[in-house]
């Protein structure tokens, strides 16, 4: 078994293959998912880096928006083209598209600031939820579950997640609530770039967020027939923080109606600092349209 923690870095040391037309184009591979489909964090990241490749050291993300296409295949690699639609005085605008056989699988805009001074305030972290220490990890929680995906929920993703008050993994536990929390980092250290620690932010950004819609109907990922996925994704980077600390997803889902639910979530660093804003909405459908 590969380390994830390196195949996560590996997914993100994009190639320049040197094309130069209207666009600037990068390649990177794909992590093997155990249902065979890109992780859409992983593609959402890998387009922010394509982006911030284009941009000057002393100008960093704050939004992005993306609209997952296509699912992508696990086993082919991925190209991602970059428009530079704008660079004015203060912010530049940058448009990346991921394509695998030639049709895009995920179409982006992110937008890029100077560090400057100006009004702060922040809507404060929570302060009645149990340390991450308290919680059990993932490869505790599933410890003796034989599932095809056990396995790599517990022990192959790159990022260590502890749930508040527990993973839906294979049930629901207590009340039926449109609101969670996720205490989350890496498996280990990561290098200092402040842009990896961005990206990386917005690559674990997407385990979870849709897990509030699930948790309100009792519904856990293992159920039979169930289909999740990602439809877009909109992130706000407000503050630096590592992602190799423990970072505090705080998630909840106003409403999902037709098939679609929408999260909406809070990143916090252990100190109470907000680092970003995320809201994602997803295609969520349940067998016979609501839960046992």
């Amino acid at each position: 078994m590969s380390d994830p923690l390196e195949g996560f870095l590996a997914a993100l040391a994009l190639q320049d293959t040197g094309a130069r037309t209207s666009e600037d184009i990068f390649t990177g591979p794909s992590q093997w998912m155990p249902q065979g489909r890109v992780f859409g964090g992983q593609v959402l990241a890998q387009s922010l880096v394509a982006a911030q490749r284009t941009i000057p050291d002393d100008r960093v993300v704050h939004s992005m928006h993306g609209y997952f296409l296509r699912p992508g295949d696990v086993n082919l690699p991925i190209t991602f083209s970059v428009d530079r639609i704008h660079d004015g005085r203060s912010f530049s605008t940058r448009r990346t598209q991921a394509y695998q056989n030639g049709q895009p699988i995920l179409s982006m805009i992110a937008s890029f600031q100077d560090e400057d001074p100006g009004l702060d305030h922040q809507v404060d972290m929570p302060d009645d939820l149990p340390d991450p220490e308290s919680l059990p990890a993932a490869a505790e929680s599933l410890a003796g579950v034989d599932h095809p995906v056990a396995s790599f929920w517990a022990n192959e993703r790159p990022f260590e997640m502890r749930h508040v008050p527990s993973p839906l993994y294979f049930s629901v536990e207590g009340e039926h609530v449109a609101h969670q929390a996720v205490w989350l980092k890496a498996i280990g250290p990561l290098p200092d770039d402040p842009n990896l620690h961005r990206a990386a932010l917005a690559y674990a950004s997407d385990y979870s967020i849709l897990e509030p819609i699930l948790r309100r109907h009792g519904v856990p990922w293992s159920r039979p027939g169930i289909r999740v996925a990602s439809l877009d994704h909109a992130m706000w980077w407000h503050r630096f923080g590592r992602v190799d600390e423990w970072i505090l997803y705080t998630q909840e889902s106003p409403t999902a109606v037709g098939g679609r639910g929408l999260s909406l979530g809070r990143l916090y660093s252990r100190d109470g600092v907000l680092l970003a804003s995320v809201a994602q909405e997803g295609m969520v459908r349940v067998p016979d349209g609501s839960p046992r």
